[in-house]
């Protein structure tokens, strides 16, 4: 019998960070009886859209550091003494200079991350795996065999491949719905080369996030420039043929993302998080649900008992909405622009004294321990997270890193960058000849509708619909589900059905479900399909696809704890 026949027929669709783990995890396996294809869009491994010209210019960094970066071949420290020279010049980076503690320019990152995925290929080679890659092979349609049990994947120059298993790692995707049709108009700021160009007028930008704020870098390295005083404070200048450019950010929060600070725990897992058997056990006990409650006192107020008792004595009795209410007091009676300035004091001290400002990374290892159960939760409960804990945990766990925040605080102390405020309500409409109103109610409650040459949204990854995935033959077969989650009271599931009877759903049983964004997936990251079974040959770490079931995905250390159950399962039998 021919042995290759036998083996494992893996597909990575996708080359990105998320690919690089799912690789890296099946190279160190220990195990050789598979081959493995990966297919990618662009002509590099490794740097995925975030790291590479698709989504950062030489002016964009990273929000995390060497040592917060989940372990692949060898540390950034280590590599940057192999990394050319040529390549190191051009960021005015000295090897014995190199600080695993500061953030680093995202291009370069992702030249890290190409070549840590070369290494894997060299050590697949000599362990006698076999490694086929499609550069330039963009996947357009995936076609499962129920028969067979095969997955049948097709790419953009129309060759057919077959594979027993295959990953989804197609990573980012901002659908394109008014750019290139409404002059000014941008539907993301990626690619960020788009942004750099003159304007000399007043720009929107809708969102406040890390996405705008690397908008905001472009536009104001290609309309003004940067340079420190003589105190050596960060200023910035427009350029003369600027003289009208300015950047409107419009915030519904009407707030900034926090800075930066010393992360103790860097790769945001805690000893003293819930186990899985204790997760098990509790939804036993809940009518198979996960409460909200329960994961908030377990594994955010609970650690505070012992690593910091005084503010373990101020929470001890919050609830949710008390804490969150407590946090965001302060945040909604400054100025945002004052609060940033404190914030960078505040970090700078936390940086430099290498202490943890332990309650922001406490929320930050909440937010990932929750992640995965959270298809566990209630409807009830997932609107909950969404509308109360989600903001703050959004604001809070940006990590905005200090150049950044200079950036902005320069920005607006020379009257080029400022924040609006505005409602659920607000709107953007774009115009037939180009622009946008943008419809608003201000802080004095009054309706505004300005209109504005350029728009950027800024809004972040959205998570898409279920009718938004992109391979149509498993739709069409039935064979992906849209995800939602089942209300755990008939009454309030009654009463949010008579409100939306879109976003909810009544089934036969008289039941009721909350349809959230992208696909059902299970524990392993297996889809779907729609009579509620799991497919053992279909898996999934597509964030923009499984946003409902992963209210928040941690880059990195996502990809790492998604891809470690992913080829456990594959190579279980």
């Amino acid at each position: 019998m021919d042995i290759k026949n036998t083996k494992k027929r893996i597909a990575i669709l996708g080359g990105g960070p998320s690919g690089l783990f799912v690789y890296k995890r099946l190279v160190e396996s220990g195990s050789d009886d598979f081959e493995i294809t990966i297919f990618e869009k662009k002509k590099e491994l490794g740097a995925g859209m975030p790291y590479s010209t698709e989504g950062a210019n030489i002016e964009h960094i990273t929000n995390v550091s060497d040592n917060e970066v989940p372990h692949i071949v060898s540390a950034m420290s280590e590599w940057i003494y192999t990394a050319p020279a040529e390549l190191l010049q051009q960021y005015n980076i000295k090897p014995d200079q190199f600080n695993e503690y500061k953030v680093v320019p995202r291009l370069l990152f992702g030249s890290y991350l190409a070549a840590q995925f070369e290494m894997l290929r060299e050590t697949a080679k000599k362990m006698g795996i076999s490694t086929n890659v499609y550069f330039a092979s963009t996947v357009t349609d995936i076609i499962y065999d129920s028969k067979n049990q095969t997955v049948r994947v097709e790419t953009i120059n129309g060759i057919d491949h077959e594979f027993d298993y295959a990953v989804i790692c197609t990573g980012h995707n901002w659908p394109i719905r008014y750019e290139g049709k409404v002059p000014g108009y941008y539907d993301a700021p990626y690619p960020p080369v788009k942004l750099a160009k003159h304007f000399n007028h007043p720009i929107a930008v809708k969102g406040s996030s890390l996405t705008a704020i690397d908008a905001i870098r472009t536009l104001a390295r290609n309309n003004g420039s940067f340079e420190k005083d003589a105190d050596e404070v960060l200023c910035f200048k427009l350029n003369p043929e600027s003289a009208d450019f300015k950047i409107m950010m419009h915030s519904r929060s009407g707030m900034l993302p926090a800075v930066r600070f010393h992360l103790e725990d860097s790769h945001l897992s805690n000893d003293s998080l819930l186990t899985k058997e204790e997760i098990d056990l509790h939804r036993k006990s809940n009518d198979g649900f996960l409460s909200l409650d329960f994961i908030f006192e377990k594994d955010f107020k609970e650690i505070f008992r012992e690593k910091d008792p005084e503010f373990y004595q101020r929470i001890k009795d919050f609830s949710i909405e008390d804490f969150v209410t407590d946090m965001m007091e302060l945040r909604e009676r400054l100025d945002p622009f004052q609060l940033l300035r404190a914030e960078y004091v505040q970090a700078e001290k936390s940086i430099k004294r290498q202490q943890s400002i332990y309650w922001k990374e406490m929320l930050a290892v909440l937010s990932f321990a929750m992640n995965h159960p959270a298809k566990y939760f209630s409807a009830e409960d997932m609107q909950r997270l969404q509308k109360v804990l989600m903001p703050l945990i959004s604001i809070v766990i940006a990590f905005v890193p200090q150049k950044s925040c200079e950036e902005l605080l320069a920005l607006y102390m020379a009257g080029v960058l400022d924040l609006i405020p505005v409602g659920d309500d607000s709107s953007v409409e774009p115009q037939n000849g180009g622009g946008v109103l943008y419809n608003f109610t201000d802080s004095d409650n009054n309706k505004q509708s300005v209109f504005y040459k350029t728009f950027v949204d800024c809004v972040g990854q959205p998570h898409l619909s279920y009718s938004d995935f992109p391979f149509k033959s498993l739709l069409d077969q039935k064979a992906v589900s849209p995800a939602r989650l089942k209300f755990k009271s008939k009454e309030a599931g009654h009463k949010a059905f008579i409100n939306d009877s879109q976003g909810v759903q009544k089934d036969q049983y008289g039941d009721y479900f909350l349809n959230v964004s992208g696909i059902a997936i299970n524990d392993n990251f297996q889809i779907m399909d729609q009579y509620g079974a799991y497919n053992k040959n279909l898996y999934i770490m597509a964030v923009p696809y499984i946003g409902g079931l992963n209210p928040d995905y941690s880059g990195l250390d996502f990809c790492e704890a998604a891809s470690l159950r992913i080829v456990k399962d594959i190579l279980r039998d």
